[in-house]
């Protein structure tokens, strides 16, 4: 005897879910690297900014900068400037040139860069003033960035070693080199020296509990935030999960509709043929309509299996092939002729031979659906224009129609699944709203862009754009 046992406790669902989104601290290597990459650029700026900085010092006079209580200019900007410069090669050496190992790695890139940049941030802190000037306050970047990027405990890491460094910085500058020497006993002066050091001391205690207040925050701000994407990403999940669940079911029930529905047509036909007997004017006109709306559904049966084969085949770069496009357009155009002819449709072509890297069924279902309805839509013994034009290593080729055009409104929604306008209704009874979606589909799968013209009464005009063409087959 099998037991199983459900539950759906949601408070313990939440639960499991707010653990794991607090074990899920860290962003993911790929976000690392794309903001690895954003930090190298700004450094870059930074470093062009401490040049102009360093050529307003070789400008100006030493005594202006005593004024606004920068200490006296020396060799230190162009130390940090070359350091900069160095660190920043060696960033990107290590990303995009050195293998990925334990000891090279995002995260270690991103240490090392917090750690030069701390370094270069106290020298300029140190020479600048680190109790006449705010530039301290720089240091609350460093936290603010940890916070984002690392967990809790490693942006508590980085601010500790801010506060060391800053106070570190403020202990040379106020304490070791600002000594008393013993004549100093008897001068007048000894109780604004000393007045200093304490105002000093209270900064850099000041620094210091602002440094772990804003980590404080910013890390229980970045934690809420990262809780809040990981529910989202898992929502996200399950709605894709969802929808894939919901295509699978909807092709089973297709494929079982496209069995009896060939058995009806089959037994209608028998009908009309006359094997079973004569029958009525009345019955005959019942059996074509019946006939027609089977059809239709048959069509949309095959859409809807053609639809689910583009989605799944949309990451098979294996089928893809060097074709000759001309020889696409003329297969659907051979295709397609019973319609051309029962429409007396004019259908004038002009294709240059070029050759593209396609999925080649795919490209012919996309002509052979554009092409399509042109003619559907198009009034009767209307013409079609189909054209190329290829300039360099691109190419394009627009089918033009001159019938019933699509209002502006209805324009940016065509592609989309299921999305016939009431115009389009009008003149087609039996459209399903699924033929632009299978273009769409194989446009992106064939990695093609299309551009679409229209208006209404004139006509519709798509510009199916190729990048990358040859004049051979490769």
């Amino acid at each position: 005897m099998a037991i199983t046992e459900f539950s759906w406790d949601k408070s313990t669902n939440q639960t499991a879910l707010r653990t794991e989104a607090q074990d899920r601290v860290k962003l993911s290597d790929d976000v690392l690297i794309s903001n690895i990459r954003w930090f190298i650029a700004f450094r870059w700026v930074l470093i062009g900014a401490l040049i102009i900085f360093e050529i307003l010092v070789l400008l100006a006079s030493s005594d202006t900068f005593v004024k606004l209580g920068i200490s006296e200019q020396q060799n230190w900007p162009i130390a940090i400037i070359g350091i900069l410069i160095l660190a920043n090669i060696f960033y990107i050496i290590a990303l995009d040139y050195l293998p990925s190992s334990q000891y090279n790695s995002p995260t270690i890139n991103l240490w090392i860069q917090i750690i030069v940049d701390l370094i270069c941030l106290s020298i300029v802190v140190h020479y600048i003033g680190s109790t006449s000037t705010p530039i301290s306050f720089f240091y609350v970047l460093h936290i603010a960035l940890a916070c984002i990027f690392f967990s809790a405990r490693e942006s508590l890491y980085v601010t500790i070693l801010v506060c060391v460094m800053d106070t570190i910085v403020i202990i040379v500058d106020n304490f070791l080199f600002a000594q008393v020497s013993l004549s100093a006993l008897i001068n007048k002066h000894l109780s604004v020296e000393n007045s200093s050091q304490a105002n000093a001391l209270l900064w850099m205690i000041f620094l210091d509990v602002l440094f772990l207040v804003v980590w404080y925050v910013v890390s229980r701000l970045s934690l809420i935030v990262r809780t809040h994407e990981y529910h989202l990403a898992d929502a996200y999940k399950q709605i894709k999960r969802a929808q894939v669940e919901k295509d699978q079911y909807a092709l089973l029930i297709t494929h079982q509709l496209k069995s009896p529905l060939d058995a009806i047509r089959s037994k209608i036909n028998l009908i009309k043929e006359g094997y079973l007997g004569d029958t009525s004017t009345e019955v005959t006109q019942a059996l074509e309509q019946m006939d027609t709306r089977a059809k239709n559904m048959s069509g949309l049966i095959l859409d809807l299996l053609r639809l689910e084969r583009l989605k799944t085949n949309c990451c098979d770069t294996d089928q893809f092939q060097s074709i000759n496009v001309n020889t696409i357009i003329k297969k659907c155009v051979d295709k397609l002729l019973p319609v051309i002819n029962s429409k007396e449709i004019t259908l004038n072509v002009a294709i240059s031979d070029f050759y593209y890297q396609c999925i080649p069924e795919q490209l012919e279902i996309l002509f052979e659906n554009i092409i399509s309805n042109s003619i559907v839509y198009s009034h009767q013994g209307a013409s079609i224009e189909v054209a190329s034009h290829i300039a360099f290593d691109h190419a394009s080729i627009t089918v033009t129609d001159h019938g019933i055009g699509i209002e502006s409104k209805d324009l940016p929604n065509i592609f989309n699944e299921y999305f016939y306008s009431p115009r389009a209704a009008m003149h087609n009874k039996s459209t399903s709203g699924i033929g632009l979606s299978i273009v769409k589909i194989a446009a992106e799968n064939n990695k093609l862009k299309i551009k679409v013209d229209s208006e209404p009464g004139v006509g519709t005009t798509f510009t199916i754009i190729f990048s990358n063409v040859t004049s051979s087959a490769t």
